[in-house]
Parts: structure tokens; sequence; C-alpha cells
């Protein structure tokens, strides 16, 4: 299973030279440099959808994405733990090295341990990709593991308390059709403890171009945040299509609403994760409307199969900005002055809101400007 691309929402509008703005965050990472196949030393990182999204934890400020991300868990098979009483050691496989990457790529030096990815909805309930957890057997061998991300720069995941490990206790749904519905409704073997379920919408539908984020575990990492989604089409009554930074691992993940918080699908298959450069790999690399997307099961497909819970989120205050640019005349004594509008997609909810304007004019002391 294949997934990839995305985008940081850039929405650009034509007008006056003023911009608004809120923030994002930054990467980098640690020791024991993995060996790389690199023969073109040019390539620079990679830029999906016109900027790679993928945070780890601790690059996140905003105490409501790192809220959401605490409800999320990665689905790692029973071989890849080792017991140690009240800690369970996680073993996994250098990212770096298992996908042969370009010294370019993020994220190069940590291990890949998940397969799949899923979300806490209720006390004792997972959602996820129905391609991550099909039967009995699969069910029988998964384990849903909370925490296991990087939440301190240079110090990566080993390990995980066994507290946060929990079992597949029955497939409570389970649909996977070819282009159309997938997912799993997992009942685990004991109730979820000083984890909160996330909340999902209840109501009316996602539109074109709302902004995402996803949260969970792409090519098996440990947590990625990823900010700066956008949703493509709703045409189909049964998934989303959307520009997001997701890799196989992915699957699974809870795609929510920027705006509201509430969880508006299931991320479940895409487009290609890796493309050759030389003799490495980078990240697959799309303009901002190209390649076929990400789908992403609506939650109106899985919410009948799902226990009432009814949550209300702290909006995440995704990073967003929108210009205007144009060169108008301001007049001399003209009391009425000029006006220029600028228009946004979303409302600011708990985000701060910063406003840059450039003014060029002889006798710039004069002017008085209305925000």
């Amino acid at each position: 299973m294949k997934l990839t691309n995305g985008k940081l929402l850039r929405n650009a509008l034509t007008g006056i030279g003023l911009t608004l703005f809120a923030f994002g965050c930054a990467p980098k990472s640690t020791s024991n440099e993995p060996k790389t196949f690199d023969t073109d030393k040019s390539v620079s990182s990679n830029v999906i959808y016109g900027s790679d999204g993928r945070l780890d934890l601790y690059q996140v400020s905003d105490e409501s994405l790192k809220k959401l991300a605490d409800s999320t868990v990665a689905l790692i098979s029973q071989k890849s733990l080792i017991s140690s009483g009240s800690s369970t050691l996680i073993k996994g496989s250098n990212f770096g090295s298992a996908y042969q990457l370009c010294s370019s790529e993020k994220f190069k030096e940590q291990s890949t341990a998940a397969f799949c990815s899923g979300s806490l909805v209720a006390e004792d309930t997972i959602i996820t990709a129905g391609h991550c957890v099909q039967n009995a057997t699969d069910c029988s061998t998964v384990n849903f593991v909370f925490g296991y991300a990087v939440k301190v720069l240079g110090v990566l995941p080993t390990s995980v308390s066994t507290n946060e490990i929990y079992k597949c206790k029955s497939i409570v749904k389970q649909v996977l059709t070819s282009g159309g519905a997938d997912f799993a409704v997992i009942k685990l073997d004991r109730k979820v403890v000083g984890h909160s379920p996330l909340p999902i919408r209840q109501s009316g539908s996602a539109a074109v171009g709302d902004s995402l984020v996803v949260i969970g575990h792409p090519t098996g990492l440990p947590t990625k945040i990823t900010t700066g989604g956008k949703i493509r089409s709703v045409a189909n009554a049964d998934f989303l299509v959307a520009s997001v930074d997701t890799y196989g691992g992915n699957s699974g993940s809870a795609v929510f609403n920027a705006r509201t918080g509430f969880i508006e699908g299931i991320l479940v298959r895409g487009e290609n994760d890796f493309v050759p450069q030389g003799n490495c790999n980078i990240s697959n690399v799309c303009a901002e409307d190209s390649c076929r997307g990400e789908d992403i099961t609506k939650i109106s497909a899985v919410k009948q199969y799902l226990p009432v819970v009814i949550t209300s989120p702290d909006l995440p205050s995704v990073s967003s900005r929108y210009a205007v640019t144009a060169h108008l005349t301001i007049p001399d004594n003209n009391a009425s002055g000029i006006k220029s509008a600028l228009t946004a997609d979303a409302v600011p909810g708990k985000r701060k809101v910063y406003v840059t304007v450039n003014i060029t004019h002889s006798y710039i002391g004069d002017l008085v400007i209305k925000v």
C-alpha cells in the first residue's frame, strides 16, 4: 500500500500589500547517522505539494494539536515488541537504511516499527483502515500503542510503558472495498486510561478547500503531525480526496478539520511514496494540485458503528497565511482614503492573528491605517 504527498497551505489573493499569518515549526535530529546511498549531493530536502508538513511531537508548540496526537495510536505487530515488566521494547528498522534514502530525506535516522495508524474514538474503541486489521488472525497479533513519538529533540523512542499497549478484543466492523470505503472499528481488550476519545464530525459534511491535519505514523515512524492539508474533492459518497503529506503507515490515521478539530475521516490510500534519485530514494514530489491526491474514508461511513461519544475539541492553531498585493495610489487631501479587502477561508478560533502592511509614501507619518 502506497501513500504520499500533501501541502503546506498557501492562499494568495490579489490586492494591497497586506498579510495575515500564524506560525508553524521546524525540524532536525539526532545521533548514529545511518548508512545512506547518496550519489547526488545536490538533492534538497523533499518538497511535497509545496512544503513537507510533517513534524515530530517536540516540534509542535500548539497544545491542542498535542492533545489530539495523545489519543492516536501506532499499530505494531507482536513480533516487534519485547515485554520487560513495566516497560516494553520496540524493535524497529532504521528508516534510512530500510528505504535506501538519500541524505536529504527527513527523519532518516529514526526507526520504523508501525505498520498502520489509528485513533481512539471511545473509551475502548479504535478506528483504523480496513486493510490494516482484516480478520481474527490480524486481531490476535496487532498491538495498539500510545506514545510512540519523539517528544524531546535527539531522544528517539525505543520503548513505551507496558500500560500504554492495548490488544484487539474483537472487530466490531471491517469494510474494505476496492476504490471505496476502507475502515475497521476495533474493540480493545480494556478501557483506555490516560487518553481521551477524539471528537468526530456529527453532522454536515466537509467542503472543497477545507484545511486538514493528519496525525499518524508515516512509513511506520514515530508520531508525525502533518499540517497544511487541503480537501480537493468531496464528490464520492464514501471518501474525500485531499492533498496531504502522507505515506504508507499513515493508513488508518485520523484526518482532522483544522478549523473545527473534528475527525473528518480515515486516511486509506494514495500516491507512491518514493522515487529513485541516482542509487538512493527521495520522497515523491507533486505540484500543488497534481498527482492523484490521497483518499480519506468519510467518517459518515463509519459513525453508525461507533459508540455515541460527543466531545468538544480544543481548536488546533494550524498556521494559515493570506495575502493581497497590488499597487494602489494614495490620494492627497482625501478624507475617504482607499480600501482593500482580504478573504480568508477560516475563522481565527484561538489562533493569534498577525498583520503586516507595506506602504511606500513620501509623507508616511501623515497616514492613518485602520484594520
